[in-house]
């Protein structure tokens, strides 16, 4: 994702690109790149093949095994298929149209490249949040989950995911082709499309459902292992889950908010300073966002044996030589 504010472009960027040069007050990429420049891209192309394995090994294990047509995975299968999006779409497009290409050449592509840029991210988030009320009642009303969360329900959790995305996507593309002519109010445009749509929908408010869901989840959990405790007089074993449970939300909410936050309180407050900001700062954020659609199958997937026992089985081809469709893979224990 990236900010579309270039209000006094000369006062609010500074400094070019290390890829870019100037030619005829435009910009290009530069013939002789440094070594930074190199290894900048090297590392970006690194990430976007990540991203895009990584989430594709999602994507086939829960298609392909039956064993994984729950409605917990169908969730974790809408935001793969969204971080996939993300590897193929926005990572090509943001590395050949560098941000600072697109701060200083806005043309139809970069505008329309904002709106797949905001929409795959607002719909990442999104899931995020699908995944979230899942878990909550799987952990806090297990009695009544498989009542409540079915696979009509899932499906309606991520059609509205996608049809919000798409929605707040395509709001920020008129709004944008729609400042052009309207240089008076370009101000009040940038407002409303960094603050109101992106970050308010897209970020604050999912990030204050996301705390609340998954803190309700920590202290449920924290009691029903102090409740076993009780019980069973296993203090090993209920230390054990009980570091499980604090890692696993540590894990899930520390890397989601390290990745956006940054990114969102940036564009949050940039259209009410005068202050350049430095070209290297504003990719470093947009890319930061970004590699969360990397991180997360690792953090929603990896982290499980079941999803193991999958991926090793298409990269070694075996489900390629018979049919295992119906394979049992490994169910982990209560504390995996």
């Amino acid at each position: 994702m990236e900010p579309e504010a270039t209000v006094n472009r000369t006062n609010v960027v500074t400094d070019i690109h290390l890829c870019y040069e100037t030619d005829n007050y435009s910009y290009v990429v530069t013939t002789s790149p440094s070594i930074v420049c190199i290894l900048l891209y090297v590392f970006l192309v690194l990430l976007c093949v990540f991203t895009i394995c990584g989430n594709l090994l999602v994507t086939i294990s829960i298609i392909y095994f039956k064993q994984l047509h729950t409605p917990t995975n169908s969730l974790i299968l809408s935001l793969a298929v969204t971080d996939l999006l993300v590897g193929i779409i926005v990572f090509p497009f943001s590395m050949v149209f560098s941000l600072s290409s697109c701060l200083h050449y806005e043309g139809l592509f970069c505008k329309v490249r904002s709106g797949f840029d905001i929409s795959l991210g607002t719909c990442s988030i999104l899931n995020l949040c699908c995944i979230s009320v899942d878990r909550y009642y799987a952990v806090c009303q297990p009695l009544t989950y498989q009542t409540k969360i079915t696979h009509h329900v899932v499906v309606i959790m991520i059609v509205m995911s996608w049809g919000l995305s798409a929605l707040i996507g395509t709001g920020i593309i008129i709004s944008i082709l729609n400042s052009e002519n309207r240089e008076e109010r370009y101000f009040i445009n940038v407002l409303m499309a960094n603050t109101v749509g992106p970050t308010i929908f897209s970020f604050y408010l999912p990030v204050i459902i996301l705390l609340c869901i998954y803190l309700k989840i920590f202290l449920v959990a924290q009691r029903q292992a102090r409740s076993i405790q009780n019980t069973t007089k296993s203090g090993a074993t209920v230390s054990k889950m009980e570091r499980k449970a604090t890692k696993t939300l540590a894990i899930v909410m520390g890397v989601f908010l390290l990745c956006w936050s940054p990114f969102f309180f940036f564009i949050t407050f940039l259209p009410f300073t005068s202050n350049p900001v430095p070209v290297p700062v504003i990719e470093t954020l947009n890319w930061l966002t970004l590699s969360n659609s990397m991180l997360n199958p690792f953090i929603y997937a990896f982290f499980y044996s079941w999803f193991r026992s999958a991926f090793r089985m298409i990269i070694s081809g075996k489900i390629f030589q018979s049919d295992l469709a119906n394979a049992n893979l490994h169910r982990p224990t209560v504390c995996e």
